[in-house]
């Protein structure tokens, strides 16, 4: 029992310098962090909409957009990754499989420019 403990000693370390890394990096943000609220800290900041307002509110939908197309992209482009990783390693069919979702993945792209979808107002 003793030697399957041991086995888990190297996670519990990582995960008490992860905790404890995160707690002092919390515990420094709020002691050093300069604490002067001004026009510009509480403006509108990348999603276009006052701090505090109604949240009943009409909104622009163009902003929820842009960030959904943002995050279809960038997991798409994820996959990328272990393909990259094992490419000296994988078959022709896996290196056309990639071209074939890179091609979809790109008219997908092109296609949301020619409607505007990227385009900010």
């Amino acid at each position: 029992m003793q030697g399957l403990l041991i086995e888990y000693l190297p996670i519990v370390i990582f995960l008490a310098i992860a905790a404890a890394m995160g707690v002092g990096f919390m515990a420094a943000a709020w002691a050093f962090a300069p604490k002067s609220p001004d026009k510009e800290k509480v403006s509108a900041y990348e999603c276009g909409f006052n701090a505090f307002d109604d949240a009943r509110m009409k909104f622009d939908v163009k902003f929820y957009l842009v960030s959904i197309l943002f995050i279809i992209f960038d997991l798409e482009v994820a996959f990328l990754f272990p393909w990259a990783i094992t490419l000296g390693e994988g078959s022709v069919f896996a290196f056309w499989s990639m071209m074939a979702f890179l091609g979809v993945l790109t008219v997908g792209f092109v296609y949301e420019w020619k409607k505007g979808a990227l385009e900010w107002d």
